[in-house]
C-alpha cells in the first residue's frame, strides 16, 4: 500500500502541471488576455497613452507579460514550486511576496542610434538603514524605491509606445506600409534589417521620440539600481530556507497577487473558503444522513409504498432547477410581502459584531446571538444545496444494495437463519459502500469550488462568487490558484477513495 500511495503522489505532479498549463494557455491566449474586463472598464481613460503605459508597466512587472507565454508559465510554476532558484524573495508586512526588481527591457531599434546601450549601474546602497524595529520606516523605504522604479518604467513604456508609433509612421513614409499592423505598430524585426533613411520627412519625429525613449531608459536603470539596493538591504524577512545561499532555497508556494483586487491570493482564498466550507460541511452531512437511510429503506422495501413514495419525492425534488428554487425561497420565504421568515442574503446581520455568541435573554428580550444568526442566514442556501442531492445518492444506495441482496452469500446467510438486521447492515450495506465511496470522492472536491448559483442568489461571498468574478476579469492568479487547489484536492480524493476501497473490501489489494 505504501508503494502504491507514493507512486500515485508522484504521478500527481505531471498531472497538475498539465492541468494548470492548459488553463494558463486558455487565459493567456484569450482575447484581451488577463484583466481584459478591467481594461474595458477604464473607458476613455484607457485611450490616454500615459494611462496605458502605467497599466502595461504594472502588468509587465507583476506578470511578466512582455515575455513569451511559455516563459510566463514557467515563472508562475517557479513561484508555486517549493524549490526556488536565485535570490530568495522577501515578504512585506502586507503579506505580498516580492522578488528582485525585474530588469529593464532594452529599447527597440537602438542600433540605429547607438553603438551600445548604457551600462546598468550597480545597486545603490542605502545611506542609512531603517531601524529593524521600525516596520513603518522599512515599508516606507521599500515603497519609495519600488514606486519610483514603477513610475520610471511607466515613463519608459509610454516613451517606447510613442517611439514605436513614430516608427510606424516612418515605415509608411518610406513605402513599407506592409511592415505596419492595424495599430500602427511596425514589425521591428523586419524593420531592423533596413538601413535608416534620414532624409525621410518622418525621420525627425523618430529621432525626437528616440531621445525621449533613451532618456527614460537611463532614468529607469537608475531607479532600478536604487530599488535593487533596497532589496539587497533585506529590510524584510526572506521567504523559505536556503539550501545553496543565493542559488537554491525551499519555501511555501507563492500563489501571487490578484490583478483585480491587488491582494495576495492566499488572503482572498482564506476569506472565501471558510464561507463555502461552512455551507457545504453542513449541507453534505444532511444529504448523506437522509439519502443513505432512505436508500436502504427503499431497497429493503422494494416495490412497496415506501420505495415508490421516496423515489417519487426525491426525483421530483431533483427535477426542480436550483435557480428557480433559490428565487422562490427569496420571493416567498424571505420577502416581507409574504412569509418574511428569513433574511434575503449575506451571512450575518449588520449588527452581528455586537452579538453574544450564544442566544441570550436581555433587556430587549430574546437575542439570537451570533451562532443562531449565522444559522438563520444560511438556512435557505443550505436548503437549496441539499434538496437536489437526495435522489442521486439514495438511488445509488438502493441500486447497490439490491444488487447485493441477490448475491449468493445473502441467500446463504438467510438459509442459516441470520437475522434480517444483521444481513442488511453487516453484509449488504458494507458491500454496497464502494459506489458510495466513489461518489464521495467526486463530490467532496466540489465543496472547494463552491456553488456559484447559490452564492450568487443569496449574496454569499464564497469561492464560487470569487471564481466567477475572476473569470469575468480574467484574473489569472486567482484562477490558477483555484485550479491548482481544486485539481490537487480531486487527485487526493481519488487516492483516498482507493484507500477506502481496500478498507471496505478485503478482496481489494494494491500490493
Amino acid at each position: 500500500m505504501g508503494t502504491y500511495v507514493l507512486r500515485r503522489l508522484l504521478l500527481m505532479i505531471p498531472t497538475l502541471i498539465g492541468i494548470t498549463f492548459l488553463i494558463f494557455m486558455l487565459i493567456a491566449l484569450s482575447p484581451g488576455g488577463i484583466g481584459a474586463a478591467l481594461r474595458a472598464a477604464g473607458g476613455s481613460m484607457q485611450a490616454d497613452v500615459g494611462s496605458r503605459a502605467i497599466q502595461e508597466a504594472y502588468l509587465e512587472d507583476r506578470y511578466g507579460l512582455d515575455s513569451p507565454v511559455v516563459v510566463q508559465y514557467l515563472r508562475w510554476l517557479h513561484r508555486i514550486s517549493p524549490v526556488k532558484f536565485g535570490e530568495r524573495a522577501q515578504i512585506l508586512p502586507t503579506g505580498e511576496v516580492v522578488g528582485q526588481p525585474r530588469a529593464m527591457r532594452e529599447p527597440p531599434m537602438w542600433r540605429w542610434f547607438l553603438n551600445e546601450l548604457p551600462p546598468e549601474p550597480a545597486p545603490v546602497a542605502l545611506e542609512t538603514a531603517p531601524d529593524e524595529k521600525n516596520g513603518e520606516a522599512r515599508s516606507r523605504a521599500w515603497s519609495l524605491a519600488s514606486n519610483g522604479y514603477a513610475r520610471a518604467r511607466s515613463t519608459y513604456v509610454a516613451s517606447r509606445a510613442v517611439f514605436e508609433q513614430r516608427l510606424g509612421d516612418y515605415a509608411k513614409a518610406i513605402g513599407r506600409g506592409d511592415l505596419v499592423d492595424y495599430r500602427n505598430r511596425p514589425d521591428l524585426g523586419a524593420l531592423s534589417k533596413l538601413s535608416p533613411d534620414k532624409n525621410s520627412p518622418a525621420w525627425a519625429e523618430v529621432e525626437k521620440a528616440w531621445d525621449a525613449t533613451i532618456t527614460a531608459y537611463r532614468a529607469g536603470l537608475d531607479a532600478r539600481a536604487r530599488a535593487l539596493g533596497v532589496f539587497e538591504a533585506q529590510l524584510f524577512p526572506q521567504v523559505g530556507l536556503p539550501v545553496i545561499p543565493g542559488a537554491v532555497s525551499v519555501a511555501l508556494p507563492d500563489l501571487g497577487t490578484s490583478f483585480a483586487r491587488g491582494r495576495p491570493v492566499v488572503d482572498l482564498i482564506a476569506t472565501a473558503l471558510p464561507v463555502t466550507l461552512l455551507l457545504n460541511l453542513i449541507a453534505f452531512p444532511i444529504v448523506y444522513l437522509i439519502a443513505i437511510p432512505c436508500g436502504m429503506l427503499a431497497a429493503v422495501r422494494q416495490g412497496r409504498w415506501q420505495d415508490v413514495t421516496l423515489g417519487g419525492v426525491f426525483v421530483a425534488l431533483w427535477s426542480i432547477p436550483t435557480v428557480w428554487a433559490g428565487v422562490l425561497c427569496l420571493g416567498y420565504l424571505a420577502s416581507d410581502q409574504y412569509l418574511g421568515a428569513f433574511p434575503v442574503g449575506g451571512l450575518n446581520d449588520k449588527d452581528a459584531a455586537s452579538f453574544t455568541f450564544l442566544p441570550t435573554w436581555g433587556e430587549m428580550g430574546f437575542e439570537r446571538g451570533f451562532l443562531l444568526d449565522t444559522l438563520w442566514h444560511i438556512a435557505l442556501p443550505v436548503l437549496c444545496l441539499v434538496y437536489g442531492g437526495f435522489a442521486v445518492l439514495s438511488k445509488q444506495t438502493r441500486a447497490a444494495m439490491l444488487e447485493n441482496f441477490n448475491a449468493d452469500y445473502v441467500r446463504t446467510a438467510k438459509a442459516k437463519g441470520v437475522e434480517q438486521k444483521t444481513i442488511v447492515f453487516a453484509h449488504v450495506f458494507r458491500n454496497s459502500l464502494l459506489p458510495l465511496i466513489t461518489m464521495f470522492a467526486t463530490v467532496f472536491p466540489a465543496t472547494l469550488a463552491g456553488s456559484v448559483v447559490i452564492e450568487r442568489i443569496f449574496s454569499v461571498p464564497g469561492m464560487g462568487s470569487m471564481v466567477i468574478e475572476a473569470i469575468y476579469l480574467r484574473d489569472r492568479e486567482v484562477l490558477l490558484a483555484n485550479t491548482l487547489m481544486i485539481a490537487a484536492v480531486n487527485l487526493l480524493a481519488l487516492l483516498l477513495a482507493d484507500i477506502l476501497y481496500a478498507l471496505a473490501d478485503p478482496r481489494i489489494s494494491y500490493k
